[in-house]
């Protein structure tokens, strides 16, 4: 048997030849373009993670650094004092003078040491202070002039504890002095003693909140060389290294900061942190966060291996972390320091890189199909303006003159053919009003000889006395006036989202809810009558001042169910609406002239927009030709959009 499928024509694939110059062309220039971009992506990122890393390793560097400047200045002093004054071997007031030459010097050169003081055995404190904290100047109520403030504690013949205050001046003169009662206080409970008392080396501690100035700060102490129950020990401002992991931001938000042996955080970069820091330490206890932010919390969880830079995510973003333990420093010895970048900031460089590269390649890729196609787009380009004048003719846009100069001698024959259908067309809209065709293609309405039953809303006016008008007037001035008359009405309707179906005489036959859906459709009839009666008012004034006569409009409107639908000949249809609802319509129209009125609505046009539209009823009345009894209301106007939503609301 024969196959059946034999005789079939085998489909065979087609396309334009610049469809297929463009996609061969289009497809090389991507594929290469963007092997390229993406290679240049890949190092341009990997060179923004290596500086970064880099930078961090360099700034991890120099906090330490800072921490052994630190360090070094204060655990030399304390370790000098320790090792070589021997004057501190006795407590105060023995060798008061000696004792203060000492530590003054040392404060002097050390801006960052709070203060220096010695902690006895017997329970005697011996304290300098630098009095450009205002806090201790404050605390010490100390007098103008005074530059260092030396605090002891002695006892008095009777063996009393008493507190003496000694005020230098900036040349190391004292010039005055102060007793007062023992506040209690013994330094050989404090921590500071405790951690070196028979000790030899310097011990430091904290960090923690200094008692009087409340700055963040530790304490670096060491026994006496001669008595180890004697400790030494200076109170360092960390301020410098609080201010540096401020300063020192790789990008802007990038943040560091210090976390201790169990992982909370002492030190951060970000001021509002810092200051939750604070507020939740205790009094000489080691300072902690008490909300800690994603980040922290993250690396806590799953720490991120030492001196080795990881991507952490946190939220939607992700970070670039080193973390680094601070080991050749005294001070923060045990801690590690984070130093935390937003991978994107980091990158911002890269992907400026990429963009620029794509917009690069973009370019190159147009250029290159543009130049590839130049030849086919000169075959077809005739055709195309073509094509879209038949677009412009579908959308009824006769604007634009079509002109398409061609050597093909088919193309130049098309050309005058669509200029011949432009013109037919044309003069056809004229006639047809174009937004009627518009909305019926729009809706599918317009598919031959077809009729249903639709709810719509009508509207019919006609111009009072206006045969009157007509016979003291030439037929050309009458139609002058009548063409500016119904270019009014066109453009009031359409804004209000109606139809013209038909313009008859002097009258006007406008239809909502066909041939396009309109769920307000007889609210937007009346806001229509309303604004045309409006704009009447202008138009009586210009044919005033013409010396030409007013026109006075009627109308009626009136919703219900009519047959709505394209009907004709063959060969001529005519959009549409008919039945009782247009009928009554065109009643009300003419009633206006028993009521004295301009425009009358039914009570089923109330009944649908009675909230939005202001209405005065006026009984009962029957339309001429209609059996059953009509409720009149005249339209009188529109509620405003605002005074209904306050409706609404207080309902």
């Amino acid at each position: 048997m024969q196959d059946s499928n034999a005789d079939k024509p085998s489909r065979t694939w087609t396309s334009s030849l610049r469809s297929l110059l463009g996609l061969v062309m289009v497809a090389m220039l991507i594929v290469v373009s963007a092997t390229l971009v993406g290679l240049d992506y890949r190092r341009a990122r990997s060179a923004a993670i290596a500086g970064a890393e880099d930078n961090m390793d360099a700034f991890v560097g120099r906090l330490v650094d800072r921490l052994g400047a630190l360090s070094g200045d204060t655990s030399a002093l304390v370790s000098l004092v320790a090792s070589v004054a021997n004057s501190f071997l006795v407590p105060p007031p023995e060798r008061m003078n000696d004792k203060v030459a000492v530590l003054r010097e040392g404060i002097a050169r050390s801006p960052h040491i709070d203060g220096v003081y010695v902690g006895y055995p017997s329970g005697a404190f011996f304290h300098v202070v630098d009095l450009e904290s205002a806090a201790w100047r404050m605390a010490l109520d100390a007098p103008r002039g005074a530059a260092i403030a030396v605090r002891s504690m002695e006892r008095n013949d009777q063996g009393k504890p008493f507190d003496r205050i000694l005020f230098l001046d900036a040349s190391g003169l004292q010039f005055a002095e102060r007793r007062a009662h023992s506040n209690g206080f013994d330094p050989r409970t404090r921590p500071w003693y405790r951690a070196a008392v028979n000790g030899k080396a310097p011990v430091a501690i904290g960090p923690y909140e200094m008692a009087t100035t409340g700055n963040l700060g530790m304490t670096i102490s060491q026994a006496h060389r001669g008595n180890p129950q004697i400790v030494i020990g200076a109170d360092v401002v960390l301020d410098t290294i609080t201010d540096f992991l401020s300063r020192e931001r790789l990008t802007d938000d990038s943040v560091s900061f210090v976390l201790d042996a169990v992982g909370r955080p002492i030190i951060h970069s970000d001021s509002t942190m810092m200051r939750r820091i604070m507020a939740s330490k205790g009094r000489d206890r080691p300072v902690a966060a008490p909300q800690e932010d994603g980040l922290i919390e993250s690396i806590r969880r799953n720490p991120p291996p030492a001196g080795k830079a990881t991507l952490v995510e946190v939220g939607n973003r992700t970070y670039l972390v080193t973390v680094a333990p601070l080991e050749s420093a005294l001070l923060l010895s045990g801690h590690r320091v984070v130093v935390a970048a937003p991978l994107d900031e980091l990158l911002a460089t890269a992907n400026e890189t990429l963009l620029q590269g794509l917009a690069v390649s973009g370019a190159v890729v147009v250029v290159a199909v543009l130049l590839a196609l130049v030849l086919a787009h000169l075959i077809t380009k005739s055709l195309n303006q073509l094509t879209d004048s038949a677009n412009r003719l579908q959308d009824l846009d006769f604007t634009t003159p079509i002109d398409v100069s061609s050597h093909v001698a088919e193309i130049s024959t098309l050309n005058g053919a669509m200029n011949k259908a432009r013109d037919a067309i044309f003069t056809f809209a004229l006639y047809v009003p174009k937004e009627l065709v518009r909305k019926g293609i729009e809706s599918g309405h317009f598919g031959g000889r077809a009729a249903w039953r639709q709810e719509v809303t009508a509207l019919f006016t006609d111009i009072y006395d206006f045969t009157t008008i007509s016979e003291g007037r030439s037929p050309e001035e009458v139609v002058a006036m009548l063409s500016e008359y119904f270019d009014l009405f066109s453009e009031v309707v359409a804004a209000h989202d109606g139809t013209i179906i038909q313009f008859h005489g002097d009258s006007v036959f406008a239809m909502w809810n066909a041939p396009v859906a309109d769920t307000r459709h007889a609210e937007h009839a009346c806001r229509c009558a309303l604004a045309v009666r409006e704009r009447l008012e202008a138009f009586n004034a210009a044919q005033r001042a013409k010396g030409l006569p007013e026109f006075r409009t009627r109308f009626g409107i009136h919703t219900g169910t009519a047959v709505v639908g394209s009907v004709g000949a063959k060969e001529r249809l005519q959009y549409t609406a008919m039945g009782d609802t247009v009928n009554v319509a065109s009643r009300l129209e003419g009633m206006n002239k028993e009521y004295g009125t301009s425009v009358l609505a039914s009570g089923a046009v109330v009944a649908q927009c009675k909230d939005m539209v202001k209405f005065r009823p006026l009984g009962i009345a029957k339309a001429k030709g209609r059996s059953t009894a009509l409720d009149i209301y005249e339209v009188v106007g529109a509620v405003s959009t605002v005074n209904t939503t306050e409706a609404g609301t207080a309902a």
